[in-house]
């Protein structure tokens, strides 16, 4: 039987969540977890690999078990995990449902703080400079306009290609911070944080807004911003087809 896990986490104790083999990752805890409470070796596949210090408050993920859960298993697991991992849900799927692969779009938030916040360092990029955020959501329009993305994509990476659909990029203000939403089909390696970093350097003047598009036929890392520090970013919703879930556990 094959099931999706629904969970959230706090991915600054974590080398990111995919497997290392010398470093500490979310698939690893929640995999020796699962595999103890079960009593059988179990292996997830995530819906992406969120880097090192990146967060999220929604998280999707599947396994296979030939054995039904016992009672209150979501209570247990809980309990079992450290503090900064949460499970929300376990639902089973149909056998061909792939967390990865049958997701419709991923949405990530990625905030900035445009002020010294005690509370929030960990959290939130700080950058107390005066930005033009009407010029940036300009540049979130641009990059509207396109599909490939490789000038905002770490280099030597093994993917096949570099289209990504755009559905939604936008700044707002939230509680003296700024905060960037951004939802695709997909998202290359570093992608969001390069984004954001180019569209700080547009918001303070040091890109001109029409240079975007240059930089985006470049395809080329180098003629884009710098990436933001992986602390402010948050992978926050995952849509999938409805028909995949065959019912609650």
């Amino acid at each position: 039987m094959r099931f999706f896990i629904e969970l959230s986490y706090n991915g600054k104790a974590y080398h990111g969540w995919q497997n290392q083999p010398d470093a500490i990752s979310v698939q690893e805890v929640l995999e020796n977890a699962l595999s103890l409470l079960l009593k059988q070796t179990i292996s997830i596949v995530g819906a992406g690999r969120t880097d090192a210090g990146v967060h999220a408050s929604q998280m999707f993920a599947h396994f296979d078990t030939e054995e039904d859960f016992p009672e209150h298993f979501i209570f247990k697991l809980n309990s079992f995990l450290p503090k900064d991992i949460a499970i929300t849900a376990i639902f089973r799927v149909t056998e061909e449902a792939h967390a990865r692969f049958d997701a419709l779009s991923r949405t990530y938030h990625y905030r900035l703080s445009t002020q010294k916040n005690v509370f929030n360092f960990d959290y939130a990029y700080a950058l107390q400079k005066q930005l033009d955020m009407d010029l940036m959501n300009k540049a979130c329009d641009i990059l509207l306009q396109y599909n490939d993305f490789q000038c905002f994509s770490k280099v030597n990476t093994d993917v096949k290609t570099y289209t990504c659909k755009l559905m939604k990029a936008r700044w707002t203000v939230e509680n003296n911070e700024l905060l960037f939403t951004v939802k695709a089909d997909r998202f290359l390696r570093n992608m969001v944080r390069a984004i954001v970093g180019t569209l700080i350097n547009i918001g303070l003047g040091k890109i001109e807004l029409e240079h975007l598009h240059s930089i985006i036929k470049s395809k080329n890392r180098s003629e884009a911003g710098f990436s933001v520090p992986a602390h402010g970013l948050y992978l926050t919703s995952i849509e999938y087809p409805e028909h995949i879930k065959l019912l609650k556990n």
